[in-house]
């Protein structure tokens, strides 16, 4: 609906209320599916005298048995195809290693290293998913999981994963500094993170699209945002409910190198990974399938826990970490 179309005749203003995009809908107010959670943790190596940060969980809980289907228990199709094996590359894992799973979901990546021998350790906020997670996993799977907020790891024991990964989840959460201290806490010196993210250059919801160059016979990626920090709805289930929705947080790749910084995980990759589909028929297969292959679909940043060098917070750059919330309805 246009914003400036007026409501219907013989509607009361009260009946209508605002998307979390401004336009209008007939109807109750919108669901947020965010609940709240217990104030943080402070962390030793959490910058003094900031504002409390906020508390506010965006999982995917509330469509969790939709999300275990269409995952299974070996992942979906990108899954398998693009982001497991691409995961495991990065972390190089052997039997006998552990590794911690941060927002886990239903504990695909817990079950694949699980099957090569590593011990796992899924963490994610959302009861349901975690259930989903038990029932999936069998009894000789060496996994524990823990129902926990990814920026509340302090219960994780100190110096202790070979290794740790956040797949696809990142860009849920705010802020995510908190995330990335927990996770060095427990990793042991050395130790690697795999942070696992829709591509932030190009693949901003409502921000980027696909658009055709009759002319040059051209697919292209357009991208109308991108630097400045900013937070999105997603519907969970459009299906089913159009208006129950989480956020999305979009950061740039700035963002989210500082963040490992400041917690001591210098990064050392950044893998950017392609659509694995193809086109195999229609006049624009040809165009449709060089632009996947120009134009990633998803961005792999790994981290090295370092020690023997002091790092910290970068003061000379502005705070790009946590977006301030807003009011939902």
């Amino acid at each position: 609906m246009a914003s400036n179309e007026r409501f219907p005749r013989n509607a009361k203003p009260a009946d209508y209320h605002r998307r979390p995009d401004g336009t209008k809908r007939k109807g109750p107010p919108l669901k947020s599916r965010s609940t709240q959670v217990q104030p943080q943790i402070q962390s030793p190596s959490k910058p003094q005298g900031k504002p409390a940060q906020p508390t506010k969980v965006t999982d995917w809980g509330g469509v969790a048995e939709w999300y275990d289907k269409l995952v299974g228990d070996e992942g979906s199709e990108f899954q398998r195809e693009v982001i497991l094996p691409g995961v495991a590359r990065l972390l190089s894992l052997k039997a006998g290693n552990t590794c911690v799973d941060v927002a886990c979901g239903q504990g695909v990546l817990c079950r694949y290293l699980a099957d090569r021998g590593v011990q796992v350790t899924g963490v994610d906020a959302a009861t349901p998913l975690i259930h989903a997670a038990k029932a999936r996993s069998t009894a000789d799977m060496p996994i524990e999981y823990h129902i926990a907020d990814a920026r509340e790891l302090s219960f994780l024991p100190e110096g202790t994963f070979d290794a740790a990964a956040c797949v696809l989840a990142i860009q849920n959460i705010n802020p995510i500094g908190p995330v990335f201290t927990g996770v060095a806490r427990s990793l042991k010196p050395w130790g690697r993170l795999a942070l696992v993210m829709m591509h932030p250059c190009f693949r901003g919801p409502k921000e980027t699209t696909w658009g055709w160059d009759d002319k040059a016979a051209v697919q292209f990626r357009r991208v109308d945002r991108y630097l400045l920090p900013r937070k999105s709805p997603i519907v969970t289930h459009p299906g089913k409910d159009p208006d129950t929705y989480t956020w999305s947080f979009h950061k740039p790749i700035e963002a989210y190198i500082r963040g490992l910084r400041s917690a001591g995980l210098l990064v050392d990759a950044i893998d950017e990974w392609p659509s694995h589909k193809t086109s195999t028929s229609g006049p624009r297969a040809a165009a449709e399938n060089s632009a996947r292959k120009e134009i990633p679909m998803f961005m792999a940043i790994r981290a090295i826990k370092v020690v023997g060098i002091q790092v910290g917070e970068d003061r000379a750059q502005p705070a790009v970490d946590a977006i301030p919330e807003e009011s939902e309805s």
